[in-house]
């Protein structure tokens, strides 16, 4: 079993030359087979966390640690966390004209497990992983995400997912866009790859729509840079029908 530990973590961002403290000591731990929600309203850190857990430069760590069994995840390049097994569904994932989605996804794959794989097993899995979550095998040949819908730009970040096989994925706002139908077909591919290698997620959204179809046994609510209240499932419900006024009105 691996463990992905966040300790008192303080996160900034510098802008116009002021620096801004955007997390204030957040405390999480994540083991493999877990699902964790953080559900918080806008601007309340959700999406600095995810991207301070993948490296992104434009964060700066001022406090804390972040370890993956017990190795200090903030001591590696970007590059190196892939390697070690975190992976980052993105909000907007960009667009990369002139490189192929199956060129993308072999060099990435060839990156994080330092070889090639077989191109015989390699063609069936992608071939399968595509037809599992409703893509058109001729998206293999398109740039990456280059004219894709919201959609197919998620379904894409989900196939990555599942071929990679990290040990722990950060799915930021991964709901995000998506309708009934697409829902559904990302989240089924979130539970098949934690179902297939005991992923551990760490999943963070407004909504509890999402929440019907990948069960968290974790809820944590974000507010103001800090973890405002943990629980279970039933937190999540809790929200659906109240809210977050009671968390900022009380100035947390």
């Amino acid at each position: 079993m691996s463990t992905l530990e966040i300790r008192d973590l303080h996160v900034s961002i510098t802008a116009d030359d002021v620096e801004k403290e955007i997390l204030r000591g957040v405390d999480l731990t994540i083991n493999s087979g877990e699902t964790h929600a953080i559900m918080g309203p806008n601007g309340s850190g959700k999406s600095t966390l995810a991207y301070s857990i993948a490296g992104h430069p434009k964060y700066t760590v001022t406090g804390g640690s972040i370890t993956l069994d017990g190795e200090d995840v903030l001591a590696m390049g970007v590059d190196e966390r892939a390697r070690a097994g975190l992976f980052l569904a993105m909000q907007y994932p960009v667009e990369v004209p002139g490189i192929t989605v199956s060129n993308f996804l072999r060099t990435a794959k060839t990156a994080v497990d330092g070889e090639a794989p077989k191109l015989r097993t390699w063609v069936k899995d992608v071939k399968e992983a595509m037809g599992n979550l409703r893509m058109d095998p001729a998206f293999a040949e398109r740039g990456v995400n280059e004219g894709f819908s919201g959609g197919e730009k998620k379904r894409h970040e989900i196939l990555q997912l599942e071929l990679l096989k990290p040990r722990f994925a950060v799915l930021d706002e991964t709901d995000s866009g998506l309708d009934v139908d697409a829902l559904r077909v990302v989240s089924e591919g979130v539970n098949r790859a934690q179902e297939n290698t005991d992923l551990g997620v760490l999943l963070i959204t407004h909504y509890t729509r999402i929440l019907r179809y990948i069960k968290p046994e974790f809820v944590h609510v974000f507010v103001d840079g800090v973890i405002a209240e943990e629980g279970g499932p039933e937190l999540a419900e809790r929200l659906e029908n109240e809210g977050y006024d009671r968390f900022l009105t009380a100035g947390v």
